[in-house]
């Protein structure tokens, strides 16, 4: 099994999307890359983010980029769907560096390459979310999301 790390803006959609994805055998939302430790509940600087265990002989990384892409708006800095901030930006985070090599080229392959805001970069650290945040829209469904239903729902195992 391998990890690798998506920060896509709120991690309730994003935990929901990937978890239903073929290849991925568990999922934890949480934070990525912010500043110290987590205090009293705020996260300095941190991405929300979804660490992702996935099957390598069942998806590769390239096909896990690609469908992060789906469900992103790959141009916008520091904001997902009505959600803005630095805790919203959108990245692609792992301590393998063939994830972030694979990442990198998948961007710069595209022809959009130079208008992609997507941080392509190791994991320095994580924090896991609260309970409240796990699996949060498997819980409650009509939570919000800044993912359509349709596209969160497209890949349902």
């Amino acid at each position: 099994m391998e990890t690798i790390y998506f920060a896509g803006g709120c991690l309730w959609g994003v935990q929901h999307f990937i978890k239903s994805l073929f290849g991925v055998v568990a999922t934890e939302a949480g934070r990525a890359n912010g500043r110290t430790g987590a205090l009293d509940g705020e996260y300095d600087g941190y991405a929300e983010c979804v660490m992702t265990v996935f099957d390598p002989q069942k998806v590769s990384v390239k096909e896990l980029i690609d469908y992060f892409f789906e469900i992103i708006d790959p141009y916008s800095v520091d904001k997902q769907g009505s959600d803005v901030g630095k805790k919203y930006r959108t990245g692609i985070y792992s301590t393998n560096e063939e994830h972030l090599k694979i990442a990198k080229k998948y961007i710069s392959s595209r022809e959009d390459s130079s208008q992609i805001k997507v941080e392509v970069l190791p994991l320095i650290n994580y924090v896991r979310s609260a309970e409240e945040h796990q699996d949060r829209l498997t819980r409650f469904p009509n939570d919000y999301c800044h993912i359509p239903k349709e596209i969160l729902n497209k890949y349902r195992k």
